[in-house]
């Protein structure tokens, strides 16, 4: 079943024969019992499930999607493998570094150099010197983040000095820019780092979201660029198969789950098609922005009520494979806040010289299956793009994420943790968007979190 749960994602195909009430035509008013329900197949469902296993009890893991790997997305696209949602892992991640060494997966790195790095002026794009650009940026990144050792001396306990983040966890990014007083040009460079990580606006990031990356980097641009720089060899889809391949669990994809009620003896989960599962613990390992789609019962505890409400995934995110006419060469392009495209990262030189280059969006207003209003976009960082073809996956209107990667807003530092992370009754929660590490933006995080709900739910037992 896994296997083909892996075909299906390659492929971005329905899969068939899943086994899902809608394709199976189960009785709806057929309750099963099983030992534990996960609810959601990325990493941290994923890795909840495995250790749920090694606790002793069998998982059966429900998937909304016809597709394995959450808010990952490992596809092909112009012949070549790539990922449509998360796609680095870094040294930097120490849970994902134990998992690759676990099942012997090696990292690769990405293409070459840039041969031309356009950044945004005044003006009008312009094209920089790549390491005087980097280490201009770095510089202002430096300053943005000054004080950060200060409130997150130790970046994987984020609250040890929670009365220093009195002061500082209220500012957006945006109030932090304001701070700084930049010139001109170095409002457009930093504001687009600001806003392409905020999902558009600096006013939605937490300065310190965003500060705790920087920590977790050690606080150096090096670190910083490090994140982005490897890729594990056969896509984010082959670590996350070799996980839910030891959890032997029962894998049942397009099984969205309507409702979940704990009664204080066992926990009955519903799915929409009306199947029924009662089970001793259950593990909710969907984003947060998510969890409003399910029917708690009884609620929600108030800070997961709160979180869900407010939403912590960024709002508007768009991830684009674009092929461009090879005459553009190997670029990498920078936009600034309120651009149609905040960053464009060159990937691979295809046979012909075409360049296979990744694009991020945060305007809601993009078409992204108009490839003329793209291209349009597009040449407001790089004046000679011409767009041949393109994929995308629009995560801010994906149903079962509803939102990108998770990014704290101003003040839901010291509003949710630890209180978030805590299970309620026999459900335990599992996302990268709550974790203390690696928080919302990469794997490190989900797998931090799966671990965490997994010994929740088997202590509940």
């Amino acid at each position: 079943m896994l296997k083909a749960a892996a075909t299906a994602l390659t492929a971005g195909a329905v899969m068939a024969g899943t086994p899902a009430v809608a394709a199976t035509g189960r009785s709806a008013f057929r309750t099963r019992t099983v030992d534990a329900v996960v609810i959601g197949a990325g990493y941290a469902g994923a890795t909840a499930a495995r250790e749920l296993r090694a606790r002793g009890l069998r998982p059966v893991v429900l998937e909304a999607r016809d597709r394995i790997g959450g808010r990952t997305w490992t596809s092909t696209f112009a012949g070549e493998q790539i990922e449509l949602g998360g796609a680095w892992v870094s040294d930097r991640h120490p849970h994902v570094v134990s998992e690759l060494k676990r099942y012997g997966i090696r990292t690769v790195a990405g293409g070459g150099p840039p041969q031309r790095s356009f950044y945004p002026t005044p003006t009008g794009p312009r094209v920089f010197d790549a390491q005087e650009a980097d280490a201009r940026l770095g510089t202002l990144m430096t300053r943005l983040f000054e004080g950060s050792e200060q409130y997150f001396p130790r970046p994987y306990e984020p609250l040890y000095r929670k009365d220093l983040l009195q002061s500082v966890d209220p500012l957006s990014l945006r109030d932090r820019l304001t701070q700084l007083n930049l010139n001109a040009q170095d409002e457009l460079w930093l504001s687009g780092v600001t806003a392409s990580q905020s999902g558009g606006s600096s006013a939605h990031g937490a300065l310190t979201a965003l500060a705790q990356w920087w920590a977790l980097s050690g606080w150096t641009m090096d670190g910083w660029n490090e994140l982005v720089q490897y890729r594990p060899e056969g896509g984010m889809v082959r670590l996350l198969e070799s996980i839910l391949g030891d959890a032997s669990a029962e894998l049942c994809l397009n099984s969205p789950v309507a409702a979940v009620e704990d009664d204080g003896r066992r926990v009955l989960v519903t799915t929409r098609a009306g199947e029924r599962l009662s089970a001793a613990v259950v593990v909710v390992a969907v984003p947060v922005n998510a969890w409003r789609t399910i029917d708690f019962r009884p609620g929600l505890p108030k800070v997961h009520q709160q979180a869900t409400t407010e939403r912590v995934g960024v709002p508007y995110a768009t991830k684009l494979w674009v092929r461009l006419d090879g005459g553009v060469g190997r670029v990498y392009a920078a936009g600034a806040e309120g651009y149609p495209f905040s960053t464009v990262i060159p990937h691979t030189e295809l046979a012909n010289g075409d360049q296979l280059v990744i694009a991020f969006s945060h305007d809601p207003l993009l078409d992204p299956r108009n490839k003329k209003q793209v291209e349009v976009g597009l040449r407001r960082l790089i004046p000679d793009a011409r767009v041949l073809d393109l994929r995308f996956q629009d995560w801010g209107r994906d149903p079962f994420s509803l939102g990108a990667w998770g990014m704290r807003q101003p003040g839901q530092l010291l509003a949710q943790l630890p209180d978030i992370q805590q299970p309620q009754g026999r459900v335990a929660f599992a996302t990268g968007d709550i974790a203390s590490g690696w928080n919302g933006g990469f794997i490190d995080g989900a797998i931090e979190s799966g671990l965490l709900a997994a010994q929740q739910a088997a202590d509940a037992v």
